[in-house]
């Protein structure tokens, strides 16, 4: 159970509504997130409504959005987030190998393109201030100008989205991990939850 009391829909201003329901129901099984940010309804709104827009647009190949995801999660040991888009990574047509291996300098069915993604979200989480031209270079050859900025964004915004559910201990929906299981991973691949401090 999160660390506040769960925000039901009826419970949110009704311009805030069609948000949560459309979040809770068709973006991807994040209903215990969504009743955690209903209790401020311009972040549920406008954070939740922002990833909704780009679900739509969808601007950013798939394949490269989750790989971003995974890799972030996983380097900041967000059992929530990995455990939500392990799954969608592993939709996309890579082996739960692929996904466990993901931080590991090869990975196998990773082709360029892949670890390029890969290691600029390494970047972006743990050297954001020293980034180098050259990543920029490399990225430029495969995307434009409007997919490196969203691959950005949504890159910094998962980290956010780590401490944010990590902080607030937002619990796993049911079927989460089962459908993580069904599609070949393995709560072995899945960070440890720390104890909080005392």
């Amino acid at each position: 159970m999160a660390r506040v009391r769960d925000i039901e829909v009826h419970e949110v201003p009704e311009d805030v509504r069609p948000v949560y329901e459309r979040f809770a129901t068709q973006y991807g099984p994040f209903l215990n997130q969504a009743r955690v940010f209903a209790h401020r309804p311009p972040a549920l709104k406008h954070i939740m409504g922002l990833l909704l827009d780009f679900a739509d647009e969808a601007v950013l190949d798939k394949r490269y959005l989750e790989i971003a995801l995974v890799v972030v999660s996983k380097l900041n040991e967000c059992k929530y987030c990995v455990a939500h888009h392990a799954p969608r990574l592993i939709e996309q047509g890579l082996a739960n190998d692929s996904v466990a291996a993901i931080l590991e300098k090869e990975v196998p069915g990773f082709d360029d393109v892949d670890h390029l993604v890969r290691d600029y979200a390494v970047e972006v989480t743990n050297n954001w201030n020293y980034i180098r031209d050259d990543i920029f270079e490399r990225l430029r050859e495969h995307f434009t100008e409007e997919q490196i900025v969203e691959l950005t964004l949504r890159t910094a915004l998962c980290g956010f989205f780590n401490r944010f559910n990590d902080a607030m201990q937002i619990s796993m929906e049911d079927g989460v991990v089962e459908d993580l299981l069904a599609l070949g991973g393995s709560e072995d691949d899945l960070p440890h939850a720390q104890k909080p401090a005392a």
